[in-house]
């Protein structure tokens, strides 16, 4: 069976600028470090304070961080 990580491919994405949010409690938090690791500049990460996976998705203090980061991230990076 074929294996896929789209990790490996992530350096793909440069020169174009990335942003990766995650919650510092989330289970899957390592995958996105590994992403970030393999990603080229311009990159950044950010993590939401004492978020877990899913409270980035449905929990209003946590969702406004997060847009509120992707919006300044675009401003800077994509507008």
């Amino acid at each position: 069976m074929a294996e896929f990580s789209a990790s490996d491919f992530i350096g793909l994405i440069s020169p174009r600028p990335i942003l990766m949010i995650a919650g510092s409690e989330a289970v899957t938090l390592w995958m996105t470090e590994e992403a970030y690791n393999k990603a080229n500049n311009p990159k950044e990460i950010f993590l939401v304070d004492s978020s877990s996976h899913v409270a980035l998705y449905d929990k209003e203090e946590y969702v406004s961080k997060a847009i509120n980061k992707l919006d300044t991230f675009h401003k800077e990076n994509l507008a």
